[in-house]
Formats: structure tokens, sequence, C-alpha cells
């Protein structure tokens, strides 16, 4: 991971299932994959307990299994997009156009990083 003290860059967080994650592991966890054609906007989110909420209670529901990753990505490049509040004050995220997503990984810093899994059961409601 980047330095998270400098200013240049901006750490995201990404709750992701299996396919998924597959795919960015395929990319060397480098890049995401491309958005699908009913997905127009990727939303990675701005800090670890909204991303493992929705790893948790979401993917794990969806899917069998949910992860949790972080990545930095050039405060330059977010520059162009507003941080959108989506419910309480800490559930905040960019929402990039499925169509900007080659910039967002050309702005990655470093690799994608899986820092969390959840299986069921895992942290029950």
């Amino acid at each position: 991971m980047t330095n998270t003290s400098d200013r240049s860059v901006v750490t995201l967080w990404r709750p992701t299932g299996p396919e998924e994650l597959e795919l960015v592991r395929a990319s060397g966890w480098r890049a995401w994959p491309p958005r699908l054609p009913d997905q127009p906007i990727f939303y990675p989110v701005l800090n670890e307990d909204y991303a493992t909420r929705i790893a948790r209670d979401w993917n794990v529901k969806a899917s069998g299994i949910g992860h949790v990753t972080r990545f930095d990505v050039r405060q330059d490049f977010l520059a162009e997009f507003e941080v959108q509040q989506v419910g309480g004050r800490s559930i905040l995220e960019y929402w990039i156009p499925a169509e900007r997503l080659g910039d967002l990984n050309a702005a990655i810093v470093g690799t994608i990083e899986l820092v969390r899994t959840f299986r069921p059961g895992d942290g029950d409601q």
C-alpha cells in the first residue's frame, strides 16, 4: 500500500463478490474488470466500515462469500468526481461511470489488496 500520509493519493475500499475478485486476481491485482451492461457505474467507497457492512451483509447473502478490498487512487483523477453521501454520514462513495473505469484503473497506485473475507455465519447480525 502507498503511504496514506501521501496527499496525492486517496485510499478507497471495494466490497466484492467472488467473480469480481477472481477477475481482479487475474489482472495481477492491478485493475477492476469492465462493468456488465446493467452496471453503468462503479462504486468504490471511502471507508472500510462501509465496505465491510456491504461485503458481510449483502455479498455473503448474494454469493455465499464477500470480500473487502483496498486500493489507492491518484487524487487528481478523483478530483473530477464528487463524493456521494448515500445514507448516513459515513455512507460515502464515488460514482465512476463505466466508460471511465479504464481511466480509474490507470490511476490506481500500487495494487488492489484483499483485506477481509466473510462467509455465512461471520458476524451474524
